[in-house]
């Protein structure tokens, strides 16, 4: 059962807006709203959940590294479900409070990389920072894209003979070999 959406301050709302900017210049990323809250995902796994109505802004991040050091925050507590034990922290901001933006936009970079493949994250560490691209789509992804043909050798290979093939007695078989 989901919570019916009160409308958020305007404070509230410029927040989120910024940090789901933010999560979406992540490269393959998109977003899903599951339970009436947005998930932010990468290789469908999430790595960012984002609520904000007239109670203020909910932010759940996984924190290998820092999470610890989070938690001694006023703000932070573990995530629910359970999901603190893995390093999950989640942030209460009512409306009226000062958001710390530039931390939690640290706080999801370091969801992402935990979360995202390793080759994304290489790609990643090769540009230096978050993406530059408009991010291609905020929903889920339609059917796969096929994968690029294979390029032929330039040198035909020589097909291999196939060796005859022997049978093997089983341990504990009667069975004669031939």
């Amino acid at each position: 059962m989901t919570h019916a959406r009160s409308k958020p301050s305007k404070d509230v709302a410029a927040a989120e807006a910024a940090l789901a900017r933010h999560s979406l210049a992540y490269p393959g990323t998109i977003e899903e709203n599951p339970w009436g809250h947005r998930a932010f995902k990468v290789n469908r796994k999430t790595f960012l959940f984002l609520w904000a109505d007239a109670n203020g802004l909910d932010v759940s991040t996984k924190l290998p590294e820092s999470g610890q050091l989070a938690l001694e925050l006023p703000f932070a507590e573990p995530t629910g479900y359970g999901l603190g034990k893995s390093g999950w922290v989640s942030a209460h901001f009512a409306p009226g409070k000062k958001i710390p933006l530039a931390m939690l936009e640290e706080w999801i970079d370091e969801s992402f990389r935990a979360i995202a493949p390793r080759k994304v994250v290489a790609a990643l560490a090769a540009n230096g920072s978050v993406a530059t691209t408009k991010p291609s789509a905020m929903t889920k992804p339609s059917a796969k894209t096929k994968p690029p043909a294979k390029t032929k050798p330039s040198v035909k290979a020589k097909p291999r003979k196939k060796s005859p093939r022997v049978r093997k007695n089983k341990p504990g078989s009667s069975r004669k070999t031939r």
